[in-house]
Order: C-alpha cells, then sequence, then structure tokens
C-alpha cells in the first residue's frame, strides 16, 4: 500500500516533547519557538525528517503551526483542520486556535505580557512572515531571533534526508523542452533587468528541467534548490547522487549539478540584481545575499510559478488521457462499493485499500496525489480527515461516505471527490447534497471576463447554500499540477485568491457541506480553463471550463425538485459524457452498472 494507516504521533505524545523542546529553549535563550509545518522549501508535503509539527504535537495536517513558549504552547490552524485537531492533539498540554481570526501575535503578547525573545529558524520562514511578525510584536518588547533548530536538536531518532533520484519527464508530455523553459525564464529575467533568479520551490525546479523526483511522498519533486541566470544556465544544488548518467545527460553542460552544502557559495558569487520570491524563500537565502553584499535583492513571484500553471496542450492532453483512465478506475470503484457497502463488514481502510489496488491495477499509477480522504458518517465531516488504525470506522448503511481521492500518473495528476449514499442516506442529506451539486453546476457553467481572480468568482458556488443559510469552511478550488504538485499555485478559488485566472490553468472545483457528528459532503471535479470565446449574440470574449473529472454523481442523494431545466441540462449532458468516453474502457458488468449510474434523471 502507499497509504500507511498507523499513527505517527498520538496526543500522550507530546507532553514528553514539550518538554524536551522548553530545556532546549532555555539552553538556547530564547522565551518562545516558532514550529511551522515546513520545510525549507515550504512544500505541502514534507519528508518524514521535517515533519516537526506531528513530532512534538501529534497533529498530522497538512497546514498548521504552533508557538511554544516556556509555559505555554498553541497550535494554529485553518476551518479544514478545526475537529481534526481536536482529535490529535491534546488540549491540556496544546490550545488550540483558529486562523484566521486567532493571530500567532497576539497569544504571544498575552503568552509574554513582559515581553522576550521569540526563536524562529530561518530556514523555515519566508521574510514576507518574519517582517508582518517583526512589525506586529516588536511594539510589544517581543524580539524575534534567529535560531538553530530547537526541535530538531530533540529529536533523537529524526530520520535522515530523503534521496530519491531524478527521473526525466519527456518533452512530448511537457510540451516545452527544458533548454526552451530555461530561455524563456532566461529571457524574463533579462527583459526585467534581473542577472538571475534563486529558485527554493521543487516543484518549479521539475517543472524548469522536466525533471521528477521521489523525495516527498504524493508530489514528485526532487528537494533542491536552483539559481537561474539571465542566460538560462542554472546552478542546480542538491545531492549529486540523486542524478543517473542518464538524467545528467537530459539535463546538459548548461546545467551545473552542485552539492547542497555549496549553496551558501552560490548566493555569495551572485551579483546585480537577483529575484527573490518573500513568500516562499527561506529566510536564510535572503539574509545570506545581504550579508555577501555583492546582490541587490528583487523581491519578484517566483518566475516559474505563472507559466507553470499555464499548462502546455500537451499537457492538456495528458490530463484528459490520466482522468479517463481514473475515471475508468473510479467507475469500477464505485460498482464495487455499490455492491458491498450496503451489506456491512467494510470499513474506511478497506474502502482505501480497494480504491488503491483498482488504480493499481490501470499499470499507470506512480503514486496517490494525496493520502486518501475516506470518511464515513461523522468522519465526513472533517475536511481533511485521514483514517487510521485508530480511527477506523464501519461503513454503515444509513450514511454517507465521503471519498477524495487522487492519482500521479505520469502524463497527469487526478483529484475527484465523490460523496455516495450506503442505503437510505440520512435526513437531509439529499437536500445539501442538491445544493452542493447546484454550487458545482453553477461554477462549471460559467463564462466571465478574463482579468477575474478566484475571489470575484468564488461566491458562484457558494450562493445555492448561502440561500439556505449554510456554506463550507474551505476554498472552493486550488490549482493542480501536471504530474506534480495536487495543490498548485498561484491561482484558486477562494476569497483570498488574487491572481487572476488563465488559459491552460487546471483548477478544482469541489463546493461542500459538513454537519458536525452526522456526515460531510463534497463533489469535486477538476477543470481545465478554455481560451476566451464570444458566446452568440455576445460582444465580449469570455473564458470558460471544461470539465476534465469523468465519474457519476450519487443520482440517489439528488432532489430533481430543486434543480431547474438548466441545472438537469447541465448534470444529464455531463453523466451522457461520462458513460460515452469510459465505456469502451470497462468490463462488461462495469459499464451496465455505469449507463444506469449515468441515466437521465
Amino acid at each position: 500500500m502507499l497509504q500507511n494507516f498507523h499513527r505517527r504521533t498520538t496526543p500522550d505524545t507530546a507532553a514528553a516533547r514539550l518538554a524536551a523542546l522548553r530545556a532546549a529553549m532555555a539552553e538556547a535563550g530564547v522565551d518562545a519557538f516558532l514550529v511551522p509545518r515546513a520545510d525549507a522549501h515550504q512544500g505541502e508535503n514534507v519528508a518524514p525528517r521535517d515533519d516537526r509539527l506531528a513530532w512534538l504535537t501529534g497533529f498530522t495536517g497538512s497546514a498548521g503551526f504552533a508557538v511554544v513558549t516556556r509555559d505555554a504552547a498553541a497550535i494554529f490552524v485553518d476551518g479544514r483542520y478545526r475537529l481534526q485537531v481536536r482529535a490529535e492533539t491534546d488540549p491540556a498540554v496544546v490550545a488550540w486556535a483558529s486562523l484566521p481570526d486567532d493571530k500567532a501575535e497576539d497569544w504571544l503578547v498575552a503568552a509574554l505580557p513582559g515581553g522576550g525573545r521569540v526563536g524562529f529558524d530561518p530556514w523555515l520562514h519566508g521574510a514576507a512572515e518574519i517582517e508582518t511578525l517583526t512589525a506586529a510584536l516588536g511594539p510589544r518588547q517581543l524580539a524575534l531571533v534567529r535560531a538553530p533548530n530547537l526541535v530538531d536538536r530533540v529529536w533523537v531518532d529524526q530520520p535522515p534526508p530523503p534521496a530519491a533520484p531524478l527521473a526525466i519527464q519527456p518533452d512530448a508530455l511537457a510540451g516545452r523542452s527544458a533548454a526552451e523553459k530555461r530561455a524563456e525564464i532566461g529571457r524574463a529575467l533579462a527583459g526585467g533587468g534581473l542577472a538571475a533568479a534563486v529558485l527554493t520551490l521543487p516543484d518549479s525546479i521539475a517543472w524548469l528541467l522536466n525533471v521528477r523526483g521521489g523525495d516527498v511522498a504524493r508530489t514528485p519533486a526532487p528537494l533542491a534548490f536552483a539559481v537561474i541566470a539571465s542566460d538560462g544556465r542554472v546552478d542546480l544544488l542538491l545531492d549529486p547522487a540523486k542524478v543517473g548518467p542518464e538524467v545528467a545527460a537530459h539535463l546538459g553542460p548548461d546545467v551545473r549539478i552542485r552539492p547542497e552544502a555549496e549553496f551558501g557559495a552560490v548566493l555569495d558569487g551572485l551579483a546585480g540584481r537577483v529575484a527573490l520570491d518573500r513568500t516562499t524563500a527561506p529566510l536564510w537565502v535572503s539574509d545570506r545575499l545581504a550579508a555577501a553584499g555583492r546582490a541587490e535583492i528583487v523581491w519578484t513571484p517566483d518566475p516559474c510559478v505563472l507559466p507553470k500553471a499555464t499548462k502546455t496542450e500537451a499537457e492538456i492532453a495528458g490530463a484528459r488521457a490520466a482522468h479517463r483512465r481514473d475515471g475508468a478506475a473510479m467507475a469500477s470503484f464505485l460498482a464495487w462499493l455499490d455492491a458491498t457497502a450496503p451489506g456491512g463488514g467494510l470499513t474506511e481502510i478497506d474502502v482505501v485499500r480497494r480504491l488503491e489496488d483498482i488504480r493499481r491495477e490501470t499499470g499507470a499509477l506512480r503514486d496517490i496525489s494525496f493520502d486518501t480522504i475516506c470518511g464515513a458518517g461523522p468522519d465526513g465531516a472533517i475536511v481533511h480527515y485521514r483514517v487510521s488504525e485508530a480511527t477506523n470506522r464501519p461503513v454503515r448503511p444509513g450514511e454517507l461516505l465521503l471519498v477524495d481521492s487522487g492519482a500521479q500518473y505520469q502524463d497527469g495528476t487526478t483529484d475527484i471527490t465523490r460523496t455516495v449514499a450506503i442505503g437510505d442516506p440520512p435526513p437531509g442529506a439529499a437536500v445539501a447534497f442538491t445544493l452542493v451539486l447546484k454550487g458545482l453546476i453553477a461554477m462549471s457553467r460559467l463564462r466571465w471576463p478574463p482579468g477575474l481572480a478566484g475571489r470575484d468568482i468564488d461566491a458562484i458556488a457558494r450562493a445555492p447554500l448561502w440561500a439556505a443559510g449554510l456554506d463550507y469552511d474551505h476554498g472552493t478550488g486550488h490549482g493542480v499540477g501536471s504530474y506534480l504538485g495536487v495543490h498548485e499555485g498561484p491561482a484558486g478559488l477562494s476569497r483570498r485568491s488574487a491572481e487572476p485566472i488563465r488559459p491552460g490553468m487546471i483548477l478544482s472545483i469541489e463546493p461542500g457541506f459538513y454537519r458536525e457528528g452526522a456526515f460531510g459532503i463534497r463533489i469535486e471535479n477538476l477543470a481545465v480553463v478554455r481560451p476566451p470565446e464570444t458566446p452568440e449574440g455576445g460582444e465580449r470574449p469570455m473564458l470558460g471550463w471544461e470539465t476534465l473529472t469523468l465519474a457519476p454523481i450519487d443520482r440517489r442523494l439528488i432532489d430533481p425538485s430543486r434543480l431547474d431545466a438548466a441545472e438537469r441540462a447541465w448534470l444529464d449532458a455531463y453523466h451522457a459524457r461520462v458513460a460515452s468516453e469510459l465505456t469502451p474502457l470497462l468490463p462488461a458488468a462495469t459499464a451496465a452498472w455505469l449507463r444506469t449510474a449515468c441515466a437521465p434523471l
């Protein structure tokens, strides 16, 4: 199995580990210490060596941070993890705080009213974050001070750094060669009067060089740093043992492979105007550039992020192929679930294992794109629930089952959520499900003028729920990479996303509703942004979506009376397309099940 159901930490481990950290804090002369859920590359997934927040507190979510003082600690998470943090941490030793309402600076001021020194590891925080904290804490006599990582000092069995080899992503799947990409980024730098850019995001480096890696689970990018000059040449800093002869030949003479230990020396040698991303580059990098005194730091977004998110035609074609393959796997899975679950005997882990087995049977699975979220009944209300041996729950008739999963294929990354009824749905579920479906359909049918961002259209998916006095505490959608991260910037569908949505971007559309203690509902499709076209009879070109995900939506949970004619037409057309594209890929029995599941309302 790719997914492990063993709990690495439990709430009762936190007290002793916090005590060890506090002893290290006293020795280092700091009154508080910041523990983010991040590594030096600011990736969503971290290697076991860098999973410090989970080791210290027990919380295993993919976003959050802790603040520890000599006699108190708090963990800050957003709405996605509100229920999960309660299940995984001990409130007697770690207080719960909810972002964005609760702020670390306010908690620190209350915890240290007389002032003090707040330590942090400059490898794990960006300049923007530290500048914001400094401005808030400085007037309260709280000084931020750089420190060695004190968690590492007390983590006696900390795993070693990962050392997975690099692999080539073929130009035919990428749509452009690495040389073309390097030249493009180099020209962009030169056009902006920049001598070089420092790259710290693994997926940017993977995209730029048409390579992939395996240093962290679920995201096939190597942990590395790079510096690209305005002439397109690159210094790639990583363990040279990761680069075999075939990959070295692919990279060519204009990509110089250097040990990561030489990163500081490379930074010391940079001169002129150097681009650095204020939000993602470790503060250590800007500190080193400033200390060398030869480079002028120009704060600018990572130059690879936007072109990476704007997929080539080859990448879009690969995404279509990956979603057809994954759709056939989902049809087989949903047919199995329909036949097996109502009789009882299944658990959440059984469901996850069967789905992974079916994806493996495609022969193309490289990894899952994230740990499968499989929540039965009340577990479905935990937005990013991860089943473990300790929490594994039976899948019972009369409940809903929420399954959010995805796959990494070399030609594309998938992410799909389907919520299904196990037997008769519980009271209120069909109404809520239909409202969520209305939001999905509204967003999927939307046409909008170029230049709008996710924050401008996010409300479209929420409006049916809002009309009923309901909502959900997560974004409506996120960007998705091309055999890279399942969560990819810079654009998204949320109230905070200010990046304009451009043609070629692949985003998720995933409204939901969660009733604590009862059920969770989410329906998720991926869609690619189509180039602008002027609608018939219109005057202005508008962007639109092409839905990539192919899988039936549970008709048993739909209240047809709550759908208007246009919504019914969209759903029937979607189901007809699902049946048409997937039936040739399925055995006869599954194809027969799919035809029934995709019948018109």
